[in-house]
């Protein structure tokens, strides 16, 4: 009598499709928090990460197995990876919005009609205007397995696009971020003073993401902010660069402060943990830059948004922190009197705060979950398939590769 060996399913190969690469610190962070809730489910699934600089992936992602180029790459070579894949995961991050959607769902959509089960990740979307990104995302979002965003604005802005099936809201993946040391000799080599109170500042340049940005306007308002902090604080103030332009911004702002000497811009690279770990050498946090944001909160800093966009106003509501609609000159007032209140009333605040980054990142923990329970499904295909007598079994393992 033969004895039937209990099935073990293969371990999957898994795609994450992203702005990744380095172009930008909070996307860097979110990849590291996806590949490592991928790895905690499948300790041996093959991580392959489509980048927009496969080569930083490689030496800065160590949890990846494979880091491919996707951007100028031949079609052909594309699908013979993709159709390679038991699961694309797409995400997270803001990358459903106009002149980019479209590109990053093409690949998806390939990937679709290969057989690939496909799932957004905590993803952002908005503004979404243009017909063909709008387009693309009812058409691909209808048919990918599960749809889960990171705040309620990007659930609303796929409804207004006509998206129609459920989606999910979380949170987003990088609260979920490990901090990394970043040692005193790390800020005295970056020219900041120590014992000093330090005001951590974030900015970031115009473009389609921030289509309400005004160059001038912006960069007076936060110079003024800068100004009141170091008068009413006794404080430096650290720019903290998110992605390379906001360098140039950075100095844009500096050189409009009376006090340009009380300002210092960081010029090193750092990973995300470490621009995390930097957190605690501050005393407020004010910024633009979602991620910013999210780090500052996840080190329990008072924290002060600059909404440009909904995805800021969202997280700056769901913090419980002051919610100003949007960056112009006019408030300027508006402001400078919420500073001053978010400075006296924290000691008050800080535990509502910390209780709200703890729920934030149990619904970031709920992502990972359904894309775990997505990769359970896939085994149990694979498993019944398997287990299947005689042609039948033959049967069900071509149902499985043409899921």
């Amino acid at each position: 009598m033969t004895t039937q060996r209990p099935f073990v399913p293969p371990e999957p190969r898994i795609g994450v499709l992203g702005s990744y690469g380095g172009l930008n610190t909070g996307d860097e962070a979110i990849l590291t928090c996806v590949l490592t809730c991928l790895r905690a489910h499948r300790p041996r699934a093959r991580l392959v990460v489509f980048s927009r600089d496969a080569e930083h992936t490689r030496a800065h992602q160590p949890l990846a197995d494979e880091a491919l180029d996707w951007e100028g790459v031949p079609h052909r070579t594309l699908l013979e990876t993709l159709s390679g894949l038991d699961l694309l995961v797409l995400g997270g991050g803001g990358i459903l919005y106009d002149g980019e959607a479209r590109r990053y769902l093409r690949l998806v959509r390939a990937a679709q009609l290969g057989g690939v089960r496909t799932f957004a990740y905590a993803v952002g979307a908005g503004p979404l205007r243009e017909p063909d990104d709008r387009e693309a995302v009812r058409t691909v979002l209808s048919a990918m397995d599960e749809v889960v965003v990171r705040d309620e604005e990007s659930r609303l802005v796929l409804e207004e696009a006509g998206v129609e099936r459920d989606v999910t809201v979380t949170a987003d993946p990088a609260l979920l971020l490990p901090p990394e040391p970043f040692t005193a000799r790390m800020m005295a080599a970056e020219g900041v003073p120590a014992g000093a109170r330090l005001v951590g500042m974030s900015v970031r340049e115009p473009g389609r993401a921030a289509e309400h940005l005004n160059e001038g306007d912006y960069h007076a308002l936060i110079a003024g902010v800068a100004d009141f902090l170091v008068r009413r604080l006794d404080a430096h103030v650290v720019f903290v660069p998110m992605e390379r332009q906001d360098v140039r911004h950075a100095h844009a702002v500096l050189s409009r402060m009376a006090a340009p000497d009380r300002g210092r811009i960081l010029n090193g690279a750092y990973s995300p943990g470490q621009v995390l770990g930097l957190m605690r050498h501050l005393d407020l946090v004010v910024g633009m830059r979602l991620h910013f944001l999210i780090f500052a909160a996840l080190s329990g800093l008072p924290v002060l948004p600059l909404p440009y966009a909904g995805k800021v106003f969202d997280f700056a509501r769901r913090l419980g922190a002051p919610t100003l609609v949007g960056v112009a000159r006019e408030q300027s007032g508006l402001l400078l009197a919420e500073l001053d209140r978010l400075w006296d009333e924290f000691p008050q605040r800080r535990p509502e705060l910390v209780a709200r980054v703890r729920g934030l990142q149990d619904l970031a923990r709920e992502t990972g979950v359904r894309c775990g329970a997505l990769l359970d499904d896939l085994d149990d295909l694979h498993g019944r398939a398997a287990q299947a007598p005689g042609p039948e079994r033959e049967k069900s393992l071509l149902a499985v590769d043409e899921v």
